[in-house]
């Protein structure tokens, strides 16, 4: 059985891990700025191996020494990108929450004794930045757009945790489907019949299930021969259009009813970028790992998620 500490630890991808972990004997440390929150997600008589502590995710503090005697750490924080418009100060938090989060986990890592053998951190495929022609895998170059920028500086100071001989596992997510996060946020236009594409519709949407997603982390955490980035998308990205045909799909419901870009871009600014633009991202070395997926094609994936609806 493993000890693992998660940041994240109460977001839509973070509370399904810390359930998992659980489930398979395995202890947990959540590091978290609202204690009370994280007690109400993770309750002591529902979660007797979870142990939550404070931190401040951009500070040094006493925090750091919770770490030493962990096996594991697996980083998961950073502000929501494509809730709100990108103002400068916007930007900034975007970017600190990754960057200087990181920093200040693989820092604490350094100092502890014994160190954590592995750090899974996440970062995301806007690293890529954007296209409706290219295909990128884990080889591919970075983008240059600001989503790119901040994956670079979120990737660098990750990999810095290599100097002191802990293992690491960058992956790149793609949008990640449950009952939640963009699944939630699509579910009323279409229970209403006025479902459809977002934008022009050709743009790519690489995706993966919350499920997988949990189950690459578990991967990566306990398999020691995993280093390096691993991209988390499954292996058949949609286009926006065949998307929402397969929501409507197993919805019975229409999806034709398109989203104009204008509306997006006078609600998020920039930030719009971020559903209007995509990229096809194969899963090479995921897939060459010997990754399994439960849920490899897009309709199966929504049937099982909007069963529990």
């Amino acid at each position: 059985m493993m000890k693992v500490a998660v940041t994240g630890a109460t977001g839509f991808v973070g509370s399904r891990l810390v359930e998992r972990l659980q489930e398979e004997g395995h202890s947990v440390l959540v590091l978290t700025r609202d204690p009370n929150r994280a007690k109400r997600v993770f309750p002591s008589v529902a979660f007797p191996k979870v142990e939550i502590i404070a931190y401040s995710p951009l500070e040094s503090g006493d925090w750091q020494a919770a770490l030493a005697g962990w096996d594991g750490v697996v980083n998961l924080a950073g502000a929501p990108i494509a809730e709100s418009r990108w103002t400068p100060e916007r930007k900034q938090e975007i970017l600190d929450s990754r960057k200087v989060g990181t920093q200040k986990i693989v820092e604490a890592i350094a100092k502890t004794d014994p160190k954590p053998s592995v750090l899974v951190n996440s970062s995301a495929i806007g690293y890529y930045g954007t296209s409706e022609t290219m295909t990128f895998d884990e080889s591919s170059p970075s983008g240059e757009d600001f989503l790119a920028q901040v994956c670079q500086a979120w990737e660098a100071e990750a990999e810095k945790v290599k100097e002191v001989g802990t293992r690491l596992v960058i992956l790149r997510t793609g949008i990640v489907l449950g009952m939640g996060g963009a699944i939630a946020k699509m579910l009323p236009p279409f229970r209403l019949y006025a479902g459809g594409p977002i934008g022009g519709g050709r743009q790519w949407f690489s995706w993966i299930h919350r499920d997988d997603f949990v189950n690459l982390i578990l991967k990566a955490l306990t398999q020691p021969n995993l280093e390096g980035v691993f991209n988390a998308t499954a292996p058949n990205p949609v286009r926006m259009t065949e998307f929402c045909q397969a929501m409507g799909q197993v919805m019975k419901r229409p999806s034709w009813l398109p989203v104009p870009n204008f509306a997006l871009e006078m609600l998020l600014g920039d930030a719009a970028k971020v559903v209007l633009e995509g990229q096809q991202v194969l899963p090479k070395r995921t897939q060459a790992s010997g990754f399994e997926y439960q849920y490899s094609t897009v309709k199966p994936a929504l049937e099982q998620i909007l069963s529990e609806a």
